[in-house]
């Protein structure tokens, strides 16, 4: 199980954490990943670290979002800053144990509950 905490409300280019952390297990092995969703849309992938601490980005995030984990490895942090309105969505951050690729949506098998984002302009 994954919980999530953070989120809420920010203005434009203001910034947000949020946590994802690993319930009866760590994440030494997994790949934790970071997804939004708006209403309506697909999930899109905004970053991912691997078990060895790897982080990949997309290209409209990189140099604003990052993510790190604690050195225990039980909670993977999103930091996200600059936000921009058209970011509002649902964040959700799921994890896999093939732990040293990102892989796609479908690869992932646990999953946190979700987190709104709102972003005002």
């Amino acid at each position: 199980q994954l919980v999530q905490s953070g989120g809420g409300l920010v203005q434009t280019g203001g910034s947000l954490r949020l946590s994802c952390t690993a319930s009866g297990f760590t994440f030494d092995g997994y790949a934790v990943g970071w997804f939004r969703s708006a209403s309506g849309d697909a999930r899109e992938a905004i970053g991912c670290i691997t078990t060895d601490g790897r982080t990949f980005y997309p290209g409209s995030v990189k140099g604003r979002f990052s993510i790190s984990s604690t050195s225990a490895k039980n909670t993977v942090y999103l930091e996200m800053n600059n936000l921009r309105p058209e970011e509002t969505g649902v964040y959700t951050c799921a994890a896999h144990n093939g732990g040293y690729f990102c892989g796609s949506e479908h690869d992932y098998n646990y999953w946190g509950q979700g987190t709104q984002v709102t972003i005002s302009s």
